[in-house]
């Protein structure tokens, strides 16, 4: 008999502990598909063809948010082939060359650490110091692509070295095995291997990047027109966005700032998209 209320009583919280998980799922999923319905419901009929294509003027006719995008597109670009390479680079250092357990070791994760737990106002204040002053880069797309590179560098050596841990150390031994070098090893053998998740600290780095405003308009300014070049400022959707909700007067800038919230979770979910394919097509070439 007590061992048919033991068992149920497991049973009973097992029903409990799975009941919570599925919660918890629930509302995670739940709040994402409410908030891409609130503001897709919302924005979605003020964005056409012309508010994409179209030049944006304060006073003027045209609002469309094409100088915008291109901005944030020369961002994320620039932002990501400074710190892709310098975070992939640091993570194999980490994982295939760097003593377990030595000082410089720990040295680099503390300060991946701490630079990950810095809020990013911080990160644009120091940018507006030292690339737009010191450096003389002034207000301009390379100033925050490289301030936006410091940002998201723990990102992508974290993720990128769990995945490079993740690939088995059979693999590293059988390569050895046949007389490969290391370094034919790490580039032919483990990064195609660890390249979902490589991919993935590549996915998080873009969305870190077109979120964030604060560093963005403390460096690369607020000139809502196309930049020449990357030493020219910008505006990025986000950097839009927030200029438009802090000059709610009217009715068409409420509609404008609708439209750009639809527009920057349309680009983000088709980069998503996209990148994930990418992963999926890496894991089904690895197996």
């Amino acid at each position: 008999m007590d061992r048919v209320k033991l068992k149920r009583a497991r049973q009973n919280k097992d029903a409990l502990l799975n009941g919570l998980i599925w919660l918890s799922a629930a509302l995670t999923v739940g709040f994402l598909f409410w908030i891409i319905w609130y503001i897709l419901s919302n924005g979605m009929r003020f964005v056409d063809w012309h508010f994409i294509t179209d030049n944006y003027t304060r006073t003027g006719d045209e609002h469309g948010i094409f100088p915008m995008i291109v901005s944030t597109i020369y961002m994320v670009i620039a932002s990501i082939a400074v710190a892709a390479p310098l975070g992939i680079m640091t993570a194999i250092y980490l994982t295939e060359y760097a003593k377990i357990g030595s000082r410089l070791v720990k040295v680099i994760r503390f300060c991946t650490e701490s630079l990950a737990g810095i809020p990013s106002i911080i990160f644009g204040l120091f940018g507006m110091t030292f690339f737009v002053v010191i450096m003389g880069f002034g207000f301009s797309i390379l100033s925050g692509a490289l301030t936006l590179s410091i940002l998201i560098l723990p990102v992508i050596i974290r993720t990128t070295e769990e995945a490079l841990m993740a690939v088995p150390q059979t693999y590293r031994e059988g390569s050895y095995g046949l007389g490969a070098s290391k370094i034919y090893t790490i580039w032919r053998l483990i990064l195609p291997s660890a390249m979902p998740g490589i991919l993935t600290s590549v996915i998080l780095s873009i969305g870190r990047v077109v979120g964030e405003s604060a560093p963005v308009f403390l460096t690369a300014g607020m000139v809502a027109r196309i930049p020449d070049s990357l030493m020219d400022s910008g505006r990025t959707l986000t950097v839009h966005l927030y200029k438009l909700t802090t000059e709610l007067f009217t009715v068409d800038e409420w509609n404008q700032a609708y439209g750009t919230a639809t527009v920057l979770i349309v680009v983000v979910l088709i980069i998503n998209m996209i990148t994930k394919f990418i992963a999926s097509r890496f894991n089904t070439a690895n197996y």
